[in-house]
């Protein structure tokens, strides 16, 4: 039986749904969801700022925000949470990750110019991956991925840990015992491995451990 995957998207959703299909799961998309945890797993994917209120902050540099996305959305990954199911955060839906698990974010990078995207491209750099980790296994110590975000984890949210880096910016986190993991990056459009390593195993990794937890 395919597994289920909640896929939380509001632009370029076909990008995530052919890269969950090619996996052998079935995408179920949604932008703003209910809390229905009936899945196998879910996908937090990328999109508009975090509200600052949400990790007890005001504004200062964070733009750009869809609140009511927030809400629910924290609300739904909370929720997932409770239930030890697969979590996989991009890009936005990294940094979301933390802030539902208490962490907060920087809201703007001091030092960017390497992370935003240059004329509306997608910028492409290394990473150094924590021995061990999800990326490290996949992909060796310093894989290149591709890069499209002004914010970044600052304080890390209950039991999750650092596992790669770039100029201090905090490229991925895995929890420490539970299947949940974020990347900053956007591996939905990492899928021909030309410039960057293939985003394509990210997904299947990922897919397997829903697999796992369906059977």
């Amino acid at each position: 039986m395919k597994p289920r995957i909640l896929v939380l998207a509001n632009q370029r959703k076909e990008n995530y749904q052919m890269a969950i299909e090619k996996c052998g799961a079935i995408a179920a998309l949604k932008y703003l969801p209910d809390k229905n945890v009936d899945y196998d797993g879910l996908v937090i994917c990328g999109g508009n700022d975090i509200h600052p209120a949400f990790y007890n902050q005001k504004v200062n540099g964070a733009f750009d925000f869809d609140v009511e996305r927030d809400k629910l959305e924290l609300e739904l990954v909370k929720l997932f949470i409770d239930t030890g199911k697969p979590i996989l955060g991009i890009c936005r839906g990294h940094q979301l990750l933390n802030v539902a698990l208490g962490g907060t974010l920087i809201q703007d990078l001091e030092e960017k110019s390497r992370h935003v995207q240059n004329k509306g491209v997608d910028q492409v750099h290394q990473i150094c991956t924590l021995e061990g980790s999800m990326l490290n296994t996949l992909y060796g110590n310093a894989p290149v991925v591709n890069s499209s975000h002004h914010q970044g984890i600052d304080k890390l949210g209950l039991d999750l840990v650092a596992t790669s880096f770039c100029d201090g910016v905090i490229e991925s986190i895995e929890h420490k015992s539970k299947p949940y993991f974020g990347v900053q990056f956007h591996p939905e459009r990492m899928l021909d491995g030309i410039d960057t390593v293939n985003g394509i195993r990210i997904f299947e990794y990922f897919v397997d451990i829903c697999k796992s937890n369906n059977n």
